[in-house]
C-alpha cells in the first residue's frame, strides 16, 4: 500500500533554500559539469586543522540536479556507459561497483525528490509507504505475491529454537520474504542489482527490511565465510551451473556448517526436457559439493551443507570443484574474485561439528570463531559490556527526541566486533547495512581519524553520510576533539544541526579522549522541488 497524499502542515516545515545551486547532467562532464570535479587533493582537508583555527572556512556545497535523487555513485549507469567500460555482461560486471575517479565526483548535496516525506515509522512501514517517495508504484503490485517457503523443525518453530538466525535472500525483489521472517526473529539480509526492477531494494529499505544493491557477479559477496545459516532462492533467475558452479560455490562459502540452501524453481520440479538436464546438472553438482537434501516438495528443495569435512576427504582424487588452496582467506571479500573451489573448514570447526553459536537471544556468549581472529573470550565480554554503556548513554542524550518507532534503519560504521549492534537487541530498532536517504541514524567511532591516517577526504566521508541519511535522521559520531571541532565546520552547508555532545571520562576504563558528538539532519527541498509539490 502507498500513500500519495501530500500534508499542507508539513510543507511549512521544510527547510527552503532559494539559492541553491543546482548542478549536473553526467558523470563524466563536458562544458557544463566543468565545476563538478574536486581533485581530491584539492577536496582532502588535514583535520588537524594546520592553518589554524580561524584559517580553515569550508566551501559552501552545492545541490545537486533534481534528477540526481536517487543517485549511487558507484553504481551509476551513465558512468558506466559514458566511461565506455569493457564489461562482460554475461557475467553480470555491468551491475558491480565501479566508482568515478577523484576527478569526476559531484561533490554536492542530493536533493530529496520533490514533496518527499519523513518516512512512515515501523512497524507501519513494512505493510505502507509514502508513494512520493518511492515514485514507481508498479513495485508493490509486481512483487506483493511472491511465495515464500520454509523449513519444519521442532513444534513448527521456522527459526529453530534461536539456531536459525541470519538468513541471506538472493534475487529478493522488494524483500517480503525478509520481512516475513522478521515476526520470526529471524534477521534477512536481502540482495538485489539495479536492474530493470530499478529500486526494488529502496522500496525494502523505505519499509524498513534489511536489503542492499548488489549481485552475485565475478567479486565475493561483501561478508565473511560462515555468516548465514540459510540462503534463499525463490525464482531469482540466475544460472547456478556457469563458470563450474562458481556461483554456488560462492553460496557455500558464506554458509555456516550445517546451512541450509532453500531453492524454489521450475527445474527443481523438472516438468519438461530443459527442467530436467539442468536438475539433474545441478543436483549432480550439489552432490559433489558434499550438500545433501532436507526436504523436497513439488518445485522447492532444501540443501543442507556438511557440518564437518569429512565428506570433501573422503571424495575420489580429482574430483570437482576442488577444495580452495591453503593459502585462501575465505574471509578476505573486499574487491576478491570468486574462485569455482570449496572452502573447506577450520581444524576447530571440524572439530566443533557446527558453528558452535550459542541460540538467539540467549546470553551473549563468545563465538568460537573468536579464536580464528585473534579475540579472547575475555576480550569479547569486555567490549560487549563496554558497548552496552555507550549505547544506555547515547540513548540518553537522544531521548528527548527518540521515540520507540523514531528509528529504525542504522548503520554502524566500524562494526568491529559487533557490540554496537548487540547492545541494540532491546531497542526498537535493527542494525544493519545503499541508496540515498536511507538510514535514521549513522555511527561512526573513530571513522574519521581512521581515514585521516590513509590521507582520505573527510570531505567526502561527510556529503556520502549526509546522501544516506534520512532528513531528520541522527549521526553519533565518537572521535577526537580536533576531529569534532572539523565537523562542526561543515554543519551550515550540510544543514545539519548540532544535537548534544559528551565526553567519554565518565565511561568506566575511558580516558576521556573521544568526545560524543550527536548530529541532527534538517528536512530540506529545494525551492524548485518545493514548487513542484504545490
Amino acid at each position: 500500500m502507498t500513500r500519495g497524499r501530500s500534508d499542507a502542515a508539513q510543507k511549512k516545515r521544510l527547510l527552503t533554500s532559494p539559492l541553491l545551486r543546482k548542478l549536473g547532467s553526467s558523470y563524466l562532464g563536458g562544458d557544463e559539469d566543468s565545476d563538478l570535479g574536486h581533485k581530491q587533493d584539492e577536496s582532502s582537508v588535514k583535520f588537524g586543522l594546520d592553518d589554524g583555527e580561524e584559517g580553515f572556512t569550508p566551501k559552501s556545497f552545492p545541490v545537486c540536479d533534481d534528477r540526481h535523487s536517487e543517485l549511487i555513485p558507484c553504481l551509476d549507469r551513465n558512468l558506466i556507459y559514458q566511461s565506455r567500460l569493457k564489461l562482460d555482461l554475461s557475467l553480470m560486471e555491468h551491475y558491480e561497483r565501479h566508482c568515478p575517479l577523484p576527478e569526476k565526483r559531484f561533490n554536492c548535496l542530493i536533493p530529496p525528490p520533490p514533496g518527499y516525506k519523513v518516512p512512515i515509522k515501523w512497524p507501519k512501514s513494512r505493510d505502507e509507504v509514502w508513494k512520493v517517495n518511492i515514485p514507481h508504484t508498479h513495485l508493490a503490485t509486481e512483487k506483493s505475491d511472491q511465495n515464500w517457503m520454509m523449513l519444519n523443525f521442532s513444534n513448527n518453530n521456522l527459526n529453530n529454537e534461536g539456531r536459525l538466525r541470519t538468513v541471506f535472500d538472493v534475487g529478493c525483489g522488494v524483500a517480503s520474504f525478509g520481512g516475513y521472517l522478521l515476526s520470526s526473529d529471524i534477521i534477512a539480509m536481502s540482495l538485489a542489482p539495479n536492474d530493470v526492477h530499478q529500486n526494488q531494494i529502496q522500496f525494502a529499505l523505505e519499509r524498513g527490511i534489511p536489503a542492499y544493491l548488489g549481485v552475485l557477479g565475478t567479486k565475493r559477496l561483501p561478508y565473511p565465510s560462515r555468516s548465514f545459516e540459510l540462503a534463499h532462492c525463490s525464482r531469482c533467475r540466475i544460472d547456478w551451473l556457469q563458470r563450474d558452479g562458481i556461483l554456488l560455490l560462492e553460496l557455500d562459502r558464506v554458509l555456516r556448517p550445517g546451512g541450509y540452501f532453500a531453492y524454489s524453481s521450475p527445474e527443481a520440479y523438472a516438468q519438461d526436457e530443459e527442467d530436467l538436464r539442468i536438475w539433474k546438472e545441478m543436483s549432480a553438482l550439489v552432490e559433489r559439493m558434499c550438500w545433501r537434501i532436507a526436504s523436497k516438495r513439488n518445485q522447492t528443495v532444501i540443501w543442507q551443507k556438511p557440518l564437518t569435512n569429512d565428506c570433501y576427504m573422503e571424495r575420489a582424487p580429482g574430483t570437482q570443484p576442488p577444495l580452495c588452496r591453503s593459502d585462501d582467506d575465505p574471509d578476505a571479500v573486499w574487491g576478491v574474485l570468486m574462485e569455482a573451489c570449496i572452502s573447506p573448514y577450520s581444524e576447530h570447526d571440524h572439530q566443533t561439528r557446527g558453528s558452535g553459536l550459542a541460540p538467539w537471544p540467549g546470553p551473549s556468549s563468545p563465538p568460537p570463531r573468536l579464536a580464528d581472529l585473534g579475540y579472547t573470550s575475555e576480550m569479547f565480554e569486555k567490549d560487549t559490556e563496554l558497548w552496552r554503556q555507550r549505547v544506555d548513554n547515547y540513548w540518553n542524550l537522544l531521548s528527548p527526541k527518540v521515540k520507540p518507532d523514531t528509528l529504525r534503519n542504522l548503520m554502524d560504521m566500524k562494526a568491529h566486533l559487533g557490540s554496537f549492534a548487540a547492545a541494540l537487541k532491546d531497542k526498537t530498532c535493527e542494525s544493519f547495512s545503499t541508496y540515498p536517504r536511507t538510514y535514521d541514524l549513522l555511527h561512526a567511532w573513530t571513522v574519521f581519524s581512521d581515514i585521516e591516517k590513509k590521507g582520505c577526504s573527510g570531505e567526502d566521508l561527510l556529503l556520502e553520510m549526509d546522501r544516506i541519511l534520512r532528513p531528520t535522521g541522527f549521526i553519533i559520531i565518537r572521535d577526537k576533539q580536533h576531529v569534532i571541532d572539523f565537523v562542526k565546520k561543515y554543519l551550515s552547508a550540510l544543514h545539519w544541526e548540532a544535537f548534544a555532545t559528551a565526553d567519554s571520562s565518565s565511561e568506566p576504563g575511558q580516558d576521556g579522549d573521544e568526545v560524543v558528538f550527536v548530529i541532527r539532519k534538517k528536512l530540506w527541498l529545494t525551492s524548485e522541488s518545493l514548487r513542484d509539490t504545490e
